[in-house]
């Protein structure tokens, strides 16, 4: 049965639309979802490939559009992009509202399978089933077959894991500060969502862990950039730990054309260090959609590093 998805607002920016959508979403056990995609100007002439941005902590589907700055790389592009929300709203469990970084606004893009959050929080499934439905609902003119997906910090985390698990469907993945070892001890925001949504805690969380997908990925056709600051506060609380998830790629004999994984000096985690790099992470995806053809496409990502 098709969603019924309805226009909230509207807004022409750097000749295409960014819009604004509501629906009821069946993943959040019914509850009210927002989503915004911008619809570049060349869905005129044909249908434009997707690509979906997740969000981080506290954020939601309008943090990106109004703070990432690659929208006029997007349109420049020919991309169209989607920004979905971090978590439901208004579930009413227990406890969601206590703390900034577990509940509302940090749905760590998993599905819960501890009771009182497994009819609501099931973001994995909200984003992997529930928008695509949404978008082909709406009827407008763009290729999902020609899907990637990146995000900034928890939504590094699930653009990640989300594309490690789902090779059929996204040609390819890029970060900025991702949480990239969430089921590791060191890091606490892993440790906090995870023994939280999940009954087997970080055990049960290394299904959804983009370092322990990238190593089990060996042999596959992987394409993935990341970029983290070495001045980011996170990463020196041990929150992100990238050299854990280069040092699994390499074990599973990914080289850099494969993976790359970037450090630069002086950024931190926030939007100005994504605005700075999200020129590039657009580029890439670009060329990833240049063929169709997920087993014979190679991204040359040295074009652009």
């Amino acid at each position: 049965m098709s969603l019924k998805v309805d226009k909230v607002s509207s807004n022409k920016c750097f000749g295409g639309e960014l819009s604004k959508y509501k629906f009821n979403s069946p993943a959040l056990g019914g509850l009210e979802a927002q989503f915004n995609v911008f619809i570049p100007e060349v869905t005129k002439i044909h249908p434009a490939p997707v690509l979906y941005y997740l969000a981080g902590l506290t954020c939601n589907e309008d943090t990106g559009a109004w703070k990432g700055g690659f929208i006029r790389d997007a349109a420049d592009e020919g991309i169209a992009l989607v920004f979905a929300d971090t978590s439901p709203r208004g579930a009413g469990v227990e406890d969601e509202d206590k703390d900034w970084d577990f509940g509302t606004g940090a749905g760590f893009y998993i599905n819960a399978t501890q009771t009182k959050f497994q009819k609501h929080y099931n973001m994995y499934d909200h984003i992997v089933k529930d928008l695509p439905d949404a978008i082909t609902a709406l009827g407008i003119s763009l290729d999902l077959s020609r899907s990637s997906i990146f995000g900034h910090s928890m939504g590094g985390h699930g653009a990640l894991s989300i594309y490690l698990l789902n090779l059929d469907k996204f040609l390819s993945a890029s970060a900025f500060s991702a949480i990239f070892n969430p089921s590791n001890p060191e890091c606490a925001w892993g440790k906090k969502a995870f023994s939280g949504y999940l009954n087997g805690g970080q055990e049960e969380g290394k299904a959804h862990d983009a370092t322990e997908l990238v190593r089990n990925a060996k042999g596959k056709n992987v394409h993935i950039l990341a970029d983290y600051g070495d001045a980011d506060q996170f990463y020196k609380q041990k929150q992100l730990l990238p050299e854990n998830f280069v040092t699994a790629a390499k074990e599973a004999g990914f080289d850099e054309q494969a993976v790359h994984v970037r450090e630069h000096a002086g950024y931190d985690h926030s939007y100005y260090f994504i605005s700075t790099f999200a020129p590039v992470h657009v580029k890439c995806e670009s060329e990833s959609k240049l063929s169709t053809s997920i087993d014979t496409r190679r991204l040359t990502l040295s074009n652009y590093l």
